[in-house]
């Protein structure tokens, strides 16, 4: 295989895994360790890798990448982890919704639901649910970022704190070693924190994927989610801390 077609694959899985090795690398397209090594240089150069050593990992930078490639991104996983979290909301709830790939396969599970009111500020989550007709649907007000059917900013804000819902289901970019929820846009994350204020319970929903990214702008902290639904096992340290802070984390 030549560099021009090993290096969309490489950040492909790069993206999939947040990290590729060298040893792995080599053993998947049947080449040396340095031809790996100059691609991941050359890809690292062009700025879309960082190296680090036996590998490189994605770049900590200060923009998402594209949304319809990551509704592609483990989407087996991204639906385990609905089904489960959707499992966890009760007929007869008011849930506010937000955005996300995570958000929106969430949604997906929640077309059988009985009597549920759905607030959100995500126009695909509206759309999902249209086929659920027992579902009332509210839609939040705000600026729209075409890129991913958002609504944000402070009007979205000011009509978020007219409600007071049940639960409220949200996903992220990334999660650091901290606890840290992180993600790139300051006025998604404006609205996120007053998601959480507003309900008596939130869930994160986030694939392992995001446990390894990196994005610039805090949301909150673990500590306060009440229960965190993702596919793999957190690093010791977190899940220890999670245990103190009473954040529950459920596996598919």
């Amino acid at each position: 295989m030549s560099q021009s077609f090993r290096h969309p694959d490489i950040l492909k899985t790069a993206r999939v895994e947040g990290k590729v090795t060298v040893d792995g690398l080599a053993e998947k397209f049947g080449v040396t360790l340095q031809t790996i090594r100059r691609d991941l240089s050359e890809l690292a150069d062009a700025g879309k890798l960082e190296r680090v050593h036996g590998g490189a990992i994605l770049p900590s930078g200060v923009s998402n990448i594209g949304y319809e490639e990551r509704r592609q991104l483990n989407a087996d996983a991204k639906a385990k982890i609905a089904k489960s979290c959707a499992a966890s909301i009760p007929n007869g709830s008011s849930v506010f919704i937000n955005i996300g790939t995570n958000t929106e396969a969430v949604a997906r599970e929640l077309l059988f639901h009985k009597n549920l009111m759905v607030v959100t500020n995500n126009m695909n989550v509206a759309n999902i649910l249209v086929d659920n007709a027992d579902c009332e649907i509210v839609v939040v007000g705000g600026s729209l970022r075409r890129s991913d059917g958002g609504l944000i900013g402070n009007l979205t804000i000011r009509a978020i704190e007219m409600f007071k819902f049940d639960l409220a289901i949200i996903g992220c970019s990334a999660l650091d070693d901290d606890g840290d929820i992180l993600d790139f846009d300051i006025q998604e994350v404006g609205v996120s924190q007053t998601i959480i204020r507003q309900a008596r319970k939130t869930f994160l929903v986030s694939d392992h994927s995001k446990f390894k990214r990196s994005a610039p702008i805090q949301i909150g902290s673990l500590g306060a989610i009440d229960t965190f639904f993702t596919d793999r096992k957190l690093p010791k340290p977190l899940a220890k801390k999670c245990k103190e802070w009473g954040t529950t984390i459920i596996l598919p």
